[in-house]
Order: structure tokens, then C-alpha cells, then sequence
């Protein structure tokens, strides 16, 4: 049995056990103002990932009555880490990281972007002779962390699996990181997911060619610990949901990307327990 059926079976006494308890990670009060974190799975560099988010937050904040602080992390194994210990009220992670969330500290997804599924892409030089996915065989491939969900948990598995292709994995730590080393003719393949790719300037995007996809899944969710009680849960779902109707925030969440703010739920990633992927998580 994987880690994830056997942690699934413990959330019942987890999510019981919280409730008795009123010890947090993040979340205080001052008075009648409510302070919470917010942790965001690094995509990006630091810089580019505050941009994107903190008019978020901002606006986010003006919506709920709350103090929100963004929170971000250097490498995907320090968010991790991080959420699996529960440090974060509410996060921003990949469909696969939901699933070890819900299992280890009985995290609930709130929203998630309805306008699109996730999947992971396989690019290589746009001038490369390579031609099909048998061509990689023996060679170097870029990957942003070993647990990226679309853009090295998938792509990995079926590598393996679908193909059985020996390759040499090389691990750069963001998405960004991945299509400048295609580029640059450091590795002769990259994982990566479409919504990355498509956020690249015109001179890096256009020197690469996506050579393989992966399945469809629902996209990242924004999920909530279960300490947070349930009508502040609820009050940023609507605050979320609200802002995805108006023009403004459309365009704030779309740099996630989140294009249609829809509720989620856990249902919408329990196919991927059939998938076998906790064969290729790499515990920190």
C-alpha cells in the first residue's frame, strides 16, 4: 500500500484531532484581526512569483478583513517540507502536492482554475534533431524538482513506464530555470507545463518545441489547513470567486494562471491515487 492510501485512511483521526486542538503553525488574532499565510508552490523565481501575487493578497485582503502574508519558498523541497508540516493556512500547490496535504495535515481545496487543465510538456531546442520521445533515449533532461507535478512527476512516470527510456535527470529548481537550459543547450530536453511555457518572453519561448504531453488533470488548487475555522475558509473562496468575475481581477489571477475561479474539491484529484506517482515522489 503507498504513502498516500495508507495516509488517507489516518485524515478522519487527523481532521478530529484538529478540531480538539487549538494549536497553529501561522494563524493569530490581534484583537478582532485575523492574520493568516498564505504559501505559493515556487513556479517561479521570487521576484517574478511577488509580483504575480502580492495584488493578489492585497486585494484579497480588502475582500476578507484579513492580514494575509505571502510566504514564499527558494525550492519546491522547502515547500514541501513546509506544507507537510502544516506551516501554511492556506497555499497554492500542484494537484499531486494537494493530494500529500490532504493526507499528512487534512488540507481542503478551495478553488482552482476551471478555464483549463494542467498537463506536462516535454520541449527541446526548436533546432533539435530530435524527433520523437525513443530520441531522448540516454539523454539529459531538465527538470524543475523531482516532485514537480506536471513537469517531472508525469513526465518521469511516463518516461519510465509508457517508454522505458533511460535518462539523466538534471534538476534546476524552477520552471524558468528548465526552458533557458533547453535554450542555452545544457540538456537536450525539459520538463515543464503549458501555462509556464506560455509565460515566457517571445526571445527564450521561440527557441523551443514541444516534442510530448502528458494526460490532463485538474488544475493547482488553493487549499486551506483545516484549523482555519470554516466561514474564513469560506469568506476567501467567495472573495476568490467574486474576484474572477471582474475585469480587474481577472487579469491579476490570470498571471497565476487561474483564467475561471471555480470551487474545487478533493474529488476533482483522487483519479491520480490510481496513478502510481508516489512511486516517483522523493522524500526530503
Amino acid at each position: 500500500m503507498g504513502f498516500l492510501c495508507r495516509s488517507l485512511v489516518k485524515t478522519a483521526v487527523l481532521l478530529s484531532t484538529l478540531v480538539l486542538s487549538h494549536t497553529s503553525f501561522a494563524h493569530h488574532e490581534i484583537g478582532n484581526e485575523k492574520s493568516y499565510t498564505l504559501g505559493v508552490v515556487p513556479q517561479f523565481e521570487q521576484r517574478k512569483l511577488f509580483q504575480i501575487w502580492q495584488p493578489i493578497v492585497d486585494e484579497l485582503e480588502k475582500r476578507t478583513g484579513f492580514n494575509i502574508h505571502l510566504q514564499g519558498s527558494p525550492r519546491i523541497p522547502e515547500f514541501e517540507k513546509s506544507f507537510i508540516a502544516g506551516e501554511y493556512d492556506f497555499v497554492y500547490m500542484n494537484p499531486f502536492h494537494s493530494l500529500r496535504a490532504s493526507a499528512s495535515q487534512g488540507y481542503i481545496p478551495l478553488i482552482r482554475d476551471g478555464g483549463r487543465e494542467l498537463y506536462g510538456v516535454l520541449v527541446v531546442r526548436s533546432d533539435s534533431d530530435i524527433q520523437s520521445i525513443d530520441d531522448l533515449d540516454g539523454k539529459r533532461i531538465a527538470f524543475p524538482a523531482p516532485n514537480a507535478f506536471g513537469a517531472s512527476l508525469m513526465i518521469r512516470a511516463d518516461l519510465d513506464r509508457k517508454h522505458s527510456i533511460n535518462f539523466v535527470p538534471s534538476y534546476v529548481q524552477t520552471h524558468s530555470s528548465v526552458y533557458l537550459n533547453v535554450a542555452l543547450r545544457q540538456v537536450q530536453a525539459g520538463g515543464g507545463v503549458m501555462s509556464t511555457l506560455r509565460a515566457q518572453k517571445p526571445e527564450l519561448s521561440d527557441k523551443l518545441r514541444v516534442l510530448y504531453e502528458t494526460q490532463r488533470v485538474a488544475p493547482h488548487p488553493i487549499s486551506a489547513h483545516p484549523r482555519v475555522p470554516e466561514t474564513d475558509r469560506q469568506l476567501l473562496q467567495q472573495a476568490l470567486l467574486s474576484l474572477s468575475k471582474e475585469a480587474t481581477g481577472k487579469k491579476l489571477l490570470s498571471a497565476i494562471p487561474i483564467r475561471e475561479a471555480v470551487k474545487a474539491s478533493s474529488s476533482d484529484y483522487e483519479k491520480m491515487l490510481d496513478w502510481g506517482l508516489d512511486h516517483y515522489w522523493v522524500s526530503h
